[in-house]
């Protein structure tokens, strides 16, 4: 490991720990040359599967592009960036269990559509709008009717 200060690559490791979920080390280096110390953080790569858009493009998994879509949905809603990203981690991890090579872009949109719609009507109004593309403002408010239906039910459930 090249230390950040200096670049020689002459360091020792000091203390190793493993991340709370177990799939990371933090690793506390010092440097031989400058005795400076710093972090690292090993991870073992993982073998993502590409996806399929709806026009036949493939392009790699982005954790980066979820997390901003549902951060976009989730704009000054009551949804903290901690819970967007242990999702994230998740649905991670579930694609990466599948051991699929290639998965459809609809795949990831519903199970992202389906947690919306647990976590906040607002945020998930937000994402179906553009996931769903309405085209107009009778696909919208047919979609607002399916929540306000399902409200009532659940509230005449509890009753």
């Amino acid at each position: 490991m090249k230390c950040p200060y200096c670049s020689r690559i002459d360091n020792r490791v000091i203390d190793s720990r493993l991340s709370k979920d177990g799939r990371m080390i933090r690793r506390r280096r010092e440097c031989l040359g400058c005795e400076r110390r710093f972090t690292t953080y090993e991870k073992l790569e993982e073998m993502l599967p590409m996806i399929v858009k709806k026009d036949g493009r493939r392009e790699p998994f982005s954790r980066e592009k979820i997390i901003g879509g549902i951060g976009k949905a989730c704009q000054k809603r009551p949804i903290s960036m901690t819970i967007i990203e242990e999702f994230v981690d998740s649905l991670e991890q579930y694609f990466q269990e599948m051991g699929k090579k290639e998965i459809e872009s609809s795949e990831v949109g519903e199970r992202v559509i389906n947690q919306l719609k647990e976590w906040d009507e607002v945020a998930y109004v937000r994402f179906a709008s553009v996931y769903r593309q309405f085209k107009d403002i009778n696909e919208f408010m047919a979609e607002l009717e399916d929540i306000l239906k399902s409200k009532k039910e659940k509230k005449e459930e509890e009753l």
